[in-house]
């Protein structure tokens, strides 16, 4: 006979959970920009050089700590649940959430330009080329959609798009 403070199996469940993380993108710096803050340190060692070499590498290697801990803290993460859709520091619940398009080349540069409406929330970075259109569907938000970078368009695209049948 089981004691009280024994508990049963709990059989697991077919339907993902509203925690489970369905698709999940941390926006990264490129390459590029980390070459860019390497060399943009190393103007410390030509600043402060004249003083004295130790000064300018000690000068380097702070501006290099600081730039990369910017660039670290700046980096945003889009992660879609069951339940919610957060891109940066924007969440919104699923429900909410419409069409769903993904663009690249000429095509997401004009969603980055031209065609941007000026209420869109924008997460998007300059290395990343493909962006994400997420449209809005909650009447008490101004907001029409949300455009965001991704380095994996079509996944997300897939991630937040029900699938039929």
């Amino acid at each position: 006979m089981p004691t009280p403070d024994q508990s049963s199996p709990v059989p697991a469940r077919n339907t993902p959970s509203s925690s489970e993380v369905l698709y999940s993108e941390k926006l990264w710096p490129s390459v590029w920009i980390w070459i860019v803050v390497v060399g943009l340190s190393g103007a410390g060692v030509l600043m402060f050089g004249p003083i004295s070499a130790a000064t300018g590498i000690i000068a380097a290697v702070v501006l290099l700590a600081i730039m990369t801990i910017m660039l670290v803290l700046s980096t945003p993460t889009i992660i879609v649940t069951a339940d919610t859709v957060r891109v940066g520091r924007a969440s919104i619940d699923r429900k909410f959430v419409g069409s769903v398009q993904a663009f690249t080349k000429a095509e997401a540069t004009a969603e980055r330009g031209p065609r941007l409406n000026g209420l869109a929330f924008m997460c998007f970075r300059g290395w990343i080329d493909p962006v994400v259109k997420i449209e809005i569907t909650d009447p008490a938000d101004r907001t029409p959609y949300w455009l965001a970078s991704s380095r994996r368009p079509d996944e997300l695209v897939s991630a937040l798009t029900p699938s039929r049948g």
